[in-house]
């Protein structure tokens, strides 16, 4: 195969022709000449060759073996004879391609900064560009990626809308995906339902809209877009099932106690630690008994917030039962190795001290006391006695034992819950209603639902249910179509990441040329 020179004129922007090219140092200089005799005039578009002067333009083009480039193009003004035209003179105008007015640098120059400033961000790029002999501050990066903004998106007909939060339970802010095109297009600086509706407004050929369990975009599409067909996210009823069940053994908590023979609990006998949590949940009690005695005299929930001074969030939680847990369990250092302790139990090592022995080497860096202990409560687990079944689990190890397989649990879970299923049958109730929903998202069996509602109404699962009856067509429209929001979910993890790059500090229009332009 014949090989060809490399040609000067292949190094440069199209449309030059090279003068000259000299090594000035750490930098190459290269002067050219466009080719054309001719000119547009900017003012009226009439063509010109009439020259009036010339002039030099010193720009940045891309780095050649490892030196920056400096170009110097000998550009020309011409004069305009077009009678009606404003300009007299102008400026010789090239290719947007190659060098727009007033650049600094060339064209495919620019481009390469802007894709740097879209992928890192501000100073990462500019530490990176330093290394590529590229000479831009982190300032300039930023303003370039603002100046060229977002392009147009095509025209969306499947969307997926929801939140983001620039500031946890401070702020929020809303973000729109193409569902088809699989990018994001739109982001809003609040999620309230008015600025959607005005966006969604501007979209009247949208047919589907993905959104979560909230109310706000219900309430925004609806007004918006009568025609279209909204659809509830499935991972958002597939938590919410698990979180109603959650909630109806907290309700339940008082039988619970009951059921499993620990109604009274005796101070005596715990250690320094329960005490501390036991009376806190007597002065709990109090402000419980007090917020009940309000109730039942017809006292409203802001009323009563009035009178005791509590939060709204605590009375409701009260009125609702989810505040009656005696002790909290909180997470463990062991928690990330405990599948395999248990693997090592099973193969019948039950000394505390070698397990933490061979913990360490696998990166553990706690003390043995704990790994003791917890070899002290298996041991205990094992051997099921009155003792070991009075204490009652906190009301998530209780829903978290109660959906788990019986031969994942120990001898002593396995006597609480069937003390517990005996006991208590509205909370096995419950938990059959939620599983059957779980079966009936992930089967696609919407003509079960009717069916479900009726069951679930009359069950401590009610309130869920009624959310679901308020919100039917959405969760019919989840059942039966492949639409989802989970590609939003997506892209807001996408967002948070491009957020943290910059230190939260970015504006709504960077944060957006950035998330939708590197898509």
């Amino acid at each position: 195969m014949m090989q060809r020179a490399l040609r000067p004129s292949a190094l440069i922007p199209p449309g030059f022709d090279v003068e000259s090219a000299v090594c000035d140092g750490a930098t190459t200089v290269i002067t050219v000449r466009p080719r054309s005799d001719k000119s547009l005039c900017p003012g009226c578009g009439a063509s010109s060759g009439r020259i009036h002067s010339r002039y030099q333009r010193c720009l940045t083009d891309l780095p050649l073996a490892g030196r920056p480039v400096r170009l110097v193009v000998v550009a020309r003004r011409f004069r305009c004879f077009t009678v009606m035209c404003s300009r007299r003179i102008f400026t010789e105008r090239f290719d947007d391609g190659a060098l727009a007015p007033w650049a600094r640098r060339t064209a495919r120059l620019d481009l390469l900064v802007h894709h740097l400033g879209l992928a890192l961000g501000g100073r990462p790029a500019a530490s990176f560009a330093r290394r590529l002999m590229l000479p831009v501050s982190n300032d300039t990066l930023l303003r370039v990626v603002r100046r060229r903004g977002c392009q147009p998106f095509a025209v969306p007909s499947v969307i997926g809308i929801d939140d983001w939060a620039w500031r946890r339970n401070q702020r929020y802010g809303t973000i729109i995906c193409d569902l088809e095109r699989r990018r994001p297009i739109a982001l809003l600086p609040d999620r309230e339902p008015a600025t959607a509706q005005a966006w969604l407004a501007g979209q009247p050929q949208i047919a589907v809209v993905a959104r979560d369990r909230g109310g706000g975009y219900a309430l925004a599409v609806a007004k918006a877009l009568p025609q279209a067909t909204q659809v509830a996210d499935r991972w958002h009823l597939m938590e919410n099932a698990s979180h109603a069940f959650l909630d109806a053994v907290r309700k339940s908590m008082r039988q619970v106690r009951v059921a499993v023979g620990a109604a009274t609990i005796n101070p005596v006998l715990l250690t320094s630690a329960e005490r501390i949590q036991y009376e806190g949940y007597l002065r709990r009690e109090d402000t419980n008994a007090a917020i009940f005695r309000q109730a039942e005299t017809g006292v409203s929930i802001k009323e009563i917030v009035r009178l005791t001074g509590h939060s709204r969030g605590l009375v409701r939680k009260v009125l609702r039962g989810q505040r009656t847990d005696v002790f909290r369990v909180r997470e463990s250092s062991l928690e990330h190795h405990l599948p395999w302790l248990d693997a090592q139990w099973a193969s019948g090592h039950y000394n505390g001290a070698d397990l933490w022995r061979r913990l360490k080497v696998l990166g553990f860096r706690g003390s043995e006391r704990v790994v003791r202990e917890w070899t002290t409560r298996r041991r205990r687990a094992e051997t099921p006695d009155v003792q070991s079944i009075q204490r009652v689990p906190s009301a998530r190890t209780i829903a978290r034992l109660m959906t788990n397989g019986r031969d994942a649990l120990s001898k002593s879970e396995t006597v609480t819950i069937a003390a517990i299923e005996k006991g208590v049958p509205l909370l096995v109730e419950a938990r059959e209603i939620i599983i059957a929903f779980h079966a009936m998202i992930r089967k696609k069996t919407h003509v079960d639902l009717d069916p479900w509602l009726e069951r679930a109404c009359a069950s401590l699962v009610a309130s869920f249910a009624n959310g679901i009856t308020n919100d039917k067509a959405a969760i019919n429209a989840a059942i039966t179509t492949s639409w989802s929001n989970g590609q939003t979910e997506g892209q807001i993890t996408k967002l948070k990441l491009v957020k943290r790059q910059m230190y939260g500090r970015a504006k709504l229009d960077l944060l957006q040329a950035r998330l939708i332009g590197a898509t």
